[in-house]
């Protein structure tokens, strides 16, 4: 080979050489300028995630400090970066080894597969507030892209002890039903969070910053647990002697509007919800409407007696039945035509005589009471989903509604509705609005609304009638030895929707106050579709006395009577 030739292949090599150079050059300048942003982002992505730390949910107290739902702190939720779980291991892998520790069925271990498979998605849970031990047996497996952290799960301690006004929170820290939910925001405090770094392997290696959580307020409820507990295990009792559907109870301060106790029958456990029937969870108290019957007589007395039409010495001669619009009304057991005094009308509890009455007060100024007494829209009791019951405007009575609205058919109420009514009767003829919640992270709540209904007099003058109701009508099986007693029975036949009509089926219902001389308590028992008797005072009247009764030992309120 000449050396002309042997000279230029040597330039055309380095030609080449240099071409190859200037790619390479061209490349690294365009990954770095071009796509060197996009890269580093991927990288960061890669080595760099956050994990949020849930807020510790406040407990909820009864007002002697017993916990009524707190958080079981040995509990850990378990999640993963699906892109580290692909990048660094096997999705497949990783998820039946966490299902077999987790106690996974198939469906589960699917889904978690599923999870774990994503392309899109760099969060994912494996399982939440999942027990220590179970956590901790697989954190030492040291799965790649998988974390873990403390998340306290709610429990409830008394287990059925007022679970339909505590209601419960669910998996996520937020309340579903009752108190829960009413509070929730309060209940809830703050999420926080954590950038986390992570080793090529996937296990966190440092913390950059962290962004605490802040812990949810406590609550302090009204309710005693010792009387709540005692007003569920007669309820309990109540339904199995009656052979009934429900039933319902409450008991209340009337000066202060604090709700002691409030239940309803069958129950349940908080701690089991997943599995209780979705008839159980309402607080029937004041999430629900009944027509209260003959308990709602004391309304049309009051407005007659404060419109100064009767007093309790105005007497009528009654007939056994009268007819008003398209339906003929009768009393409740067959007799002659009696003359009877507005005292007798209500001890006896004549549908004929408050009829009567309610004629001469007429149904512009019965609705005035009505709403005055606080029916037809709600109490504002701290409660979610608390129902205004059903109160129509007079301008809409058709038929015999001025026969029936005046002795408690036509209408519905709720129990916590008629309990405050009766309360405004026992403190003297001041309404006031019931509450639950006394007191939050230990401050007192907003002093409860307050507004007077009837003088103080008029408020007299229904005591001493509600009073001969115990001593000597329909009540009588309210009576406590050494205690003198006010109230009044009801019994109502239910509606039926489909027809318009009412059905075979009743509410029996009895209002107390107690000691009557100076009402400490005002306590309703209500008893849905009761079987062994229908009326009130056979049904709803025992059950307010084994009530009353403990609530006065507990409380040790002295006898004022010598009967």
């Amino acid at each position: 080979m000449s050396q002309r030739a042997a000279n230029r292949r040597i330039r055309l090599l380095g030609v080449v050489l240099a071409l190859a150079l200037a790619v390479a050059l061209a490349k690294a300048a365009w990954v770095q300028v071009v796509e060197g942003a996009s890269l580093a982002k991927r990288a960061q992505a890669q080595q760099i995630g956050t994990v949020p730390i849930p807020s510790n949910r406040g407990s909820i107290l009864d007002r002697n400090g017993v916990e009524l739902a707190t958080n079981d702190s040995e509990t850990i939720t378990i999640s993963a970066d699906p892109t580290l779980v692909q990048k660094l291991g096997s999705p497949a892998r990783e998820s039946s080894q966490a299902a077999q520790i987790l106690g996974f069925d198939t469906a589960g271990e699917t889904a978690l597969l599923k999870a774990l498979s994503a392309r899109s998605s760099g969060f994912a849970y494996v399982e939440r507030q999942a027990p220590a031990d179970q956590a901790r047996a697989l954190e030492r497996l040291k799965l790649p892209g998988f974390s873990y952290v403390s998340d306290p799960k709610r429990i409830y301690p008394q287990g059925a002890l007022a679970s339909q006004v505590v209601g419960y929170a669910g998996i996520d820290n937020r309340g579903i039903t009752g108190l829960e939910s009413f509070y929730d925001k309060k209940l809830s405090g703050q999420s926080g969070k954590q950038t986390v770094v992570r080793d090529p392997s996937g296990q966190i290696i440092d913390v950059q910053n962290t962004r605490d959580e802040k812990p949810g307020a406590d609550l302090t409820l009204t309710l005693d647990n010792v009387i709540q507990l005692d007003v569920q295990q007669i309820l309990k009792q109540t339904l199995i002697d009656q052979q009934a559907h429900s039933a319902t109870a409450v008991v209340i301060d009337p000066h202060s509007g604090d709700v002691l106790a409030m239940a309803t029958a069958p129950g349940y456990d908080a701690n089991s919800v997943p599995v209780v029937p979705a008839s159980y969870l309402p607080n029937r108290a004041v999430t629900d409407t009944y027509e209260p019957g003959s308990t709602f007589k004391l309304v049309t007395v009051a407005g007659a007696l404060s419109d100064g039409v009767v007093t309790p010495q105005t007497e009528f001669t009654l007939p056994y039945s009268i007819t008003v619009g398209d339906k003929t009304i009768h009393d409740a057991h067959p007799r002659g035509t009696e003359r009877m005094s507005v005292s007798q009308i209500l001890a006896r509890s004549s549908n004929i005589g408050a009829i009567t009455i309610s004629e001469l007060l007429g149904k512009e100024r019965l609705a005035r009471w009505i709403s005055a007494f606080g029916f037809g829209k709600p109490t504002g009791i701290d409660f979610p989903r608390e129902s205004a019951g059903i109160v129509a405007p007079p301008d809409k009575w058709y038929g015999s509604d001025a026969g029936t609205i005046p002795i408690g058919q036509g209408i519905a109420v709720t129990p916590i509705q008629l309990v405050a009514a009766y309360a405004a009767i026992a403190n003297g003829g001041v309404w006031v609005q019931p509450r639950l919640v006394s007191r939050i992270n230990g401050k007192a709540t907003t002093a409860p609304k307050k507004r007077r209904v009837v003088t103080p007099y008029v408020a007299g003058e229904l005591m001493h009638l509600l009073r001969n109701v115990v001593d000597e009508g329909t009540g009588a099986k309210a009576k406590i030895s050494g205690y003198s007693v006010a109230g009044k029975t009801g019994t109502a036949a239910k509606p039926d929707p489909k027809t318009g009509g009412y059905t075979n089926e009743y509410v029996a219902s009895f209002v107390g106050i107690v000691p009557a001389s100076k009402p400490r308590l005002v306590i309703l028992v209500t008893v849905d579709d009761p079987h062994r008797s229908i009326y009130g005072g056979d049904v709803a009247a025992p059950a307010f006395t084994e009530i009353a009764l403990d609530c006065l030992r507990y409380l040790e309120i002295p006898p004022d009577h010598a009967g």
